[in-house]
């Protein structure tokens, strides 16, 4: 294996003697962000733990620019990895500041008196996390997605190389979510700062990672960059997703289709029928779409959700067998929601179809799926 600013070795970390994971063998650079993903209880927070040292590795070693860690101080270790974890921090009348202020104790010596620089890299820290109108309140009277953003801030005043992070964004709205992942990414690139994190939002994993570590129930499984790991179908195997389902491509999560024969045909097509699929599949109603090519943005969802989707090969052209497919199911399901009527010079199909439609459509389809959801109410009494 190649040497890389951070490596493992063979690593097989656990407890006492029950190993979790074994030989664990992965490297990244200065700058880089590696992901872990996997089902709970999987070992992503072991595999951490062992990384920081808070446990004793079971096997093999890790390097951080060559040197091994194990032979370094905590005080050695601490200037050069920081490291943000679940565990609740138990602080006593401590301002968000002075939480901060205790990721420079590794350069403060002893009586751990600020300078003025150390002032400067908290306030610098607190600026870049988002936290500065924290930072006279107490650290126990703050929100759990604020103290999330506090201890980054106090990781990066110990001004590390590299910072592990385990679930970094579980308490955290939307709007923190993207801000926190978008400081750690800036980080990255501009402080050249290595970043090793568990992550559950597998859409940011792709987003963020340069390379993903994959842990499943037997151990290691995959290790490469997004687009080595987002195969398709690998994702629904490594979760074991057995209800519902997962489209590698776009990283959307379905719930399960409704169940039963379609009760009503769906003409949509380029995104626009999304969002109508989903409200059916809250309802209950059973539905089918058409007609779509498998490159359209609307086929990953009709093909999670419907219970049948009337579709065409990318490189193949819409022709008479589909349209009669799509006119029988009309006629079947005698109630038709269109998502959109305007259609491109080469979709001559779906237009002919559309004016056909026109028969069985439903004008108002809010009340309609309201009424079709009280009968499937009633049918489940």
């Amino acid at each position: 294996m190649a040497d890389y600013f951070f490596q493992t070795k063979q690593l097989t970390v656990g407890y006492q003697v029950l190993p979790v994971l074994k030989d664990v063998t992965i490297g990244l650079n200065k700058g880089e962000i590696l992901t872990l993903i996997g089902p709970n209880g999987a070992g992503k927070s072991t595999l951490l733990k062992s990384i920081a040292k808070q446990l004793k590795p079971l096997g093999g070693s890790v390097y951080l620019e060559q040197q091994e860690l194990a032979g370094l101080s905590g005080h050695e270790l601490a200037k050069k990895m920081a490291v943000v974890f679940t565990d609740k921090l138990y602080t006593e009348m401590m301002t968000c500041e002075e939480v901060v202020a205790s990721g420079r104790y590794p350069y403060t010596g002893r009586f751990g008196i600020l300078s003025d620089e150390d002032r400067r890299i908290v306030e610098e820290s607190m600026d870049m996390t988002c936290v500065s109108e924290l930072k006279g309140k107490d650290y126990n009277k703050i929100s759990d997605g604020q103290r999330q953003r506090v201890l980054l801030a106090r990781a990066l005043c110990q001004q590390p190389e590299i910072i592990l992070l385990d679930e970094p964004t579980s308490y955290l709205d939307i709007r923190y979510k993207l801000e926190f992942l978008a400081t750690l990414q800036r980080l990255a690139k501009e402080k050249q700062l290595s970043v090793i994190m568990s992550l559950h939002e597998l859409d940011m994993a792709k987003r963020i990672s340069d390379r993903i570590l994959c842990i499943g129930r037997d151990g290691i499984e995959r290790y490469g960059t997004p687009e080595e790991i987002f195969t398709e179908g690998y994702i629904t195997e490594l979760f074991n997703i057995r209800t519902g389902s997962f489209e590698d491509g776009s990283t959307d999560a379905e719930l399960p289709k409704p169940i039963g024969e379609p009760e009503v045909f769906v003409l949509a097509g380029s995104g626009s029928g999304r969002e109508t699929f989903r409200k059916l599949q809250r309802a209950g109603i059973a539905f089918a779409v058409g007609i779509l090519y498998t490159h359209d943005l609307d086929y990953p969802v009709a093909q999670a959700l419907a219970a049948q989707v009337i579709a065409v090969e990318s490189a193949e052209a819409m022709g008479e067998a589909h349209y009669k497919e799509a006119r029988q199911m009309i006629e079947r399901c005698q109630h038709v929601i269109v998502c959109r009527e305007k259609f491109a010079p080469w979709e001559k199909v779906n237009a002919g179809l559309y004016r056909y439609a026109e028969t069985y459509r439903e004008k108002n389809v809010e009340e309609w799926i309201d009424k079709q959801t009280g009968k499937n109410l009633k049918r489940g009494e």
